[in-house]
C-alpha cells in the first residue's frame, strides 16, 4: 500500500514543480528529464514477449514509435497509463503497425517474458484493431540495458524494497523512426489528437493527411505541458492568407465578369 500511495503521489508531478529535497525520501529523484533530440541507444538488447533476444533498434527504421516505460506487476499506474494510451489508440486514425510502432519496455529487471506476453494479449484484446499484435511490442531486459535506455529519456525511480514495488512517475516518449526523442507526454490520459500530431511530426510529416498539416501549423508543443496548444500568430497567418484568398478569387471573378459584360455589349 505504501508504495502504491507513492506512485499515486508521484504521477502528480509536474517538472519543476517541487524542490527535490522537498519530496518525500522514496520519490527523491523520481521523475522525467526531457532529452529532446536525444539518440535512444539502438543496440541495447532485449527479450520479447516470447523470450527471444531482440536489439532495441530491429523497431526502428521506418516508423515512428510511442515508447512506454512501465513493469508489468505495478499495482496502479503502469495499468492506468496503458489503459490511457490504448484508448487514445483506439481514437486516432492511425494504425499500429502502420503509421507508427509501440514499445512497451519493463524496468523491473525480475521480470519475465511471459508477464510480457500475458500483459500484450490483454491490451491487444482491448485495441481490437487487425495488426496489433504485429506492432506493440511487450519487452523484458537485464538491468544494464534498462538502465542506459530510462538515463537516455530522463525516465528515474526508485525501488522501494520494503513493498517490492517501484516509486516512479507515468508517460510516453514520443521516437523519430531513426530513435531520436521527439516528445514527452505525461500522466495517464493522453489526447488522441496531440498524440497523432506528435507521430505526424516524429515521422517528418510522411504520415497523416492536409488536415493534420493545418493541425501542426495551427498548433504548438509545449514540453512544459507535454501538449500541443493554440498558435495564435500562425492562427492569424493562416485566416490573414485564406481572408487573401478569398478576396483575391473574389476580385478576379468580379472583373471576369465585368469583362464578360463587355464583350457583350
Amino acid at each position: 500500500m505504501k508504495a502504491i500511495a507513492l506512485s499515486v503521489l508521484v504521477v502528480a508531478f509536474a517538472p519543476g514543480m517541487w524542490a527535490d529535497d522537498s519530496r518525500p525520501a522514496a520519490l527523491r529523484g523520481v521523475g522525467i528529464d526531457q532529452r529532446l533530440n536525444e539518440q535512444v541507444p539502438l543496440d541495447l538488447i532485449f527479450r520479447d514477449e516470447t523470450g527471444k533476444s531482440v536489439r532495441l533498434g530491429d523497431y526502428f527504421g521506418n516508423k515512428p514509435v510511442i515508447l512506454a516505460l512501465v513493469y508489468y506487476r505495478c499495482p496502479m499506474l503502469c495499468t492506468l497509463t496503458l489503459n490511457g494510451l490504448v484508448r487514445a489508440m483506439r481514437v486516432m486514425p492511425f494504425d499500429i503497425g502502420d503509421q507508427y510502432s509501440v514499445v512497451t519496455v519493463s524496468f523491473d529487471p525480475h521480470e519475465t517474458p511471459a508477464l510480457a506476453a500475458a500483459k500484450k494479449q490483454e491490451y491487444i484484446a482491448h485495441y481490437t484493431r487487425p495488426g496489433g499484435a504485429a506492432g506493440w511490442h511487450f519487452l523484458t531486459g537485464e538491468e544494464a540495458s534498462i538502465r542506459r535506455l530510462t538515463d537516455v529519456v530522463g525516465f528515474h525511480y526508485n525501488y522501494d524494497p520494503q513493498s517490492g514495488q517501484y516509486a516512479h512517475t507515468t508517460g510516453l516518449v514520443v521516437l523519430t523512426p531513426q530513435g531520436k526523442i521527439a516528445r514527452y507526454f505525461y500522466g495517464v490520459e493522453f489526447s488522441p489528437r496531440d498524440l497523432r500530431l506528435s507521430l505526424v511530426e516524429a515521422s517528418a510529416n510522411k504520415i497523416g493527411s492536409r488536415v493534420d498539416e493545418i493541425l501542426l501549423f495551427c498548433f504548438h508543443y509545449d514540453p512544459v505541458t507535454g501538449k500541443y496548444g493554440w498558435e495564435i500568430v500562425r492562427i492569424i497567418q493562416f485566416a490573414g492568407a485564406v481572408t487573401v484568398l478569398v478576396l483575391g478569387s473574389f476580385i478576379a471573378v468580379m472583373l471576369l465578369r465585368e469583362r464578360e459584360s463587355r464583350l457583350r455589349t
